[in-house]
């Protein structure tokens, strides 16, 4: 029995796996919205998102910058920046920035 689960925390270990870069994980399932920034520039019009993705912690595409999220608005003036992030086991994981501006 021992060696069985030796051999479990081994595979495990050295097994990839896809996190998501948040303050809290969950081993089995995330899916967590946080603030990211704040301004001091007023009002949020338009909502921009910008999105990245890893599958197994082996492949991991994507630009989840500010920049691309507020370009995907045309937002020229941010107020505020939160993010989403969300993973399954640690096989799929996707991180999402929402840029609100105008």
């Amino acid at each position: 029995m021992k060696k069985l689960l030796g051999l479990l925390l081994i595979a495990g270990l050295m097994s990839s796996c896809a996190f998501v870069a948040t303050p809290v994980t969950g081993l089995v399932y995330t899916d967590i919205k946080a603030p990211l920034a704040v301004t001091s520039n007023e009002g949020s019009t338009k909502v921009g998102t910008a999105k990245m993705q890893s599958i197994l912690g082996i492949v991991a595409t994507g630009d989840a910058s500010i920049e691309a999220a507020a370009k995907s608005a045309g937002i020229t003036k941010i107020h505020h920046v939160d993010y989403e992030a969300t993973s399954i086991i640690g096989v799929i994981a996707t991180f999402t920035v929402l840029v609100y501006g105008e």
